[in-house]
């Protein structure tokens, strides 16, 4: 089996986008668009980062379709910014600012939980990503980690306060 090397140049660069390392096409992407990641699919990013290796190389060629394509792209980019998510009668999550302690009395045992500055949870020495794996690990069972610690309002629509 002949293996052929990955050429160099534009081509070069796209054909070697799904072995970089996801970290690399994070700091790919702050480089090509400057805006925060919209979202950690891979495939997604991808996909946005071989056309826009694409569109900046074209470009060079023409540099008023580079203006063009630059607007269309940024008004693409603004409509794809993550959006908040929050189920329907659930409200919003809130946010917890680094440092906070959640404690919550269960099965006849405290539980301390810190929030982290890069926005993950420690519990026990280990590091979570939501309060919802904690619960979980906590109960024995599947719990909203906001509804556990006493997060949520406990007032449900059509409910009187």
């Amino acid at each position: 089996m002949k293996v052929s090397a990955v050429p160099s140049g534009v081509i070069g660069r796209i054909a070697r986008l799904p072995d970089t390392p996801f970290d690399e096409l994070k700091a790919l992407w702050q480089q090509l668009f400057a805006v925060p990641l919209p979202t950690h699919n891979r495939q997604y990013l991808e996909r946005r980062i071989a056309y826009r290796i694409q569109a900046l190389d074209f470009a060079q060629r023409d540099p008023a379709l580079l203006a063009q394509n630059k607007a269309r792209l940024d008004a693409l980019l603004e409509r794809t910014k993550p959006k908040p998510k929050a189920k329907a009668g659930r409200g919003e999550s809130p946010t917890l600012a680094p440092g906070t302690m959640l404690i919550r009395e269960f099965a006849g045992a405290t539980h301390r939980v810190l929030v982290l500055p890069d926005g993950q949870f420690d519990y026990l020495g280990k590091s979570y990503r939501s309060l919802t794996a904690i619960a979980n690990d906590i109960s024995g069972t599947r719990w909203s980690g906001p509804a556990f610690f006493g997060l949520r309002d406990k007032v449900r629509k059509g409910s009187k306060k």
